[in-house]
């Protein structure tokens, strides 16, 4: 389904790509869609900042473009960088969106997954509050199911990727310490939508892991993240 016609398609609680269940945080780092692109791929990432620190508005200033690059020595690798999310999850399960999915949000860089590049173009990307490797809490799992049902209501939804399957070497999120077998169980949907490694229990543990998560400093730069 194209993303026109996908639009068209407003199953209740939803409003122009806004879940309305959610708290909107407009960012203004998004843009169009390209024509005719089919929205079917969710990717899931993990972002701390600063690493390892939870519930501060780190998050939604970067953004925003509105972090204080010398609040901490972390920030300034990440000084001047534009990027996004559709959506993010804290620890608390409380759900969070800043871009319309209807629109592109910055937030996979380079990317390929089902023989695709730019996933930016065509997935919808959702944050969850956490560090590489570390585990998650059981109401960020209970959220984020509900949200990928309610996001195959309004898209035709046929792929379930973590960062670094989309963009393997380049990004390490949400890692190893994410249970792709929980989301499986909660969402009830077919082992095929989701990466081989996670369905066969072969989700690696990768050294190296950028604590910060989303936008390490070096590979990434604002037009890759676009």
């Amino acid at each position: 389904m194209p993303a026109e016609a996908q639009a068209q398609a407003q199953p209740a609680g939803w409003r122009d790509g806004w879940l309305e269940s959610a708290l909107a945080v407009p960012s203004p780092n998004y843009g169009p869609r390209p024509n005719g692109a089919l929205i079917d791929l969710l990717v899931v990432h993990s972002i701390s900042l600063p690493p390892g620190q939870y519930g501060g508005p780190e998050i939604e200033q970067l953004f925003g473009n509105r972090l204080d690059w010398d609040a901490h020595p972390y920030f300034a690798g990440l000084r001047g960088l534009e990027v996004s999310s559709h959506f993010l999850i804290r620890r608390d399960g409380t759900l969070l969106q800043f871009v319309s999915c209807d629109d592109r949000a910055w937030h996979a860089g380079r990317s390929c997954w089902r023989g695709r590049e730019n996933c930016n173009d065509d997935s919808i990307g959702i944050e969850l509050e956490g560090l590489e490797g570390e585990p998650f809490e059981p109401v960020q799992y209970r959220t984020l199911a509900d949200l990928c049902q309610a996001l195959a209501l309004r898209y035709a939804i046929a792929h379930v990727a973590g960062h670094e399957h989309i963009a393997p070497g380049r990004k390490l999120d949400p890692g190893p310490g994410f249970d792709w077998a929980q989301l499986r169980q909660a969402t009830r949907w077919p082992a095929d939508r989701f990466p081989l490694a996670t369905v066969a229990g072969r989700n690696p543990v990768i050294s190296g892991a950028d604590p910060g998560k989303t936008v390490a400093p070096g590979p990434d730069s604002t037009a890759a993240m676009q």
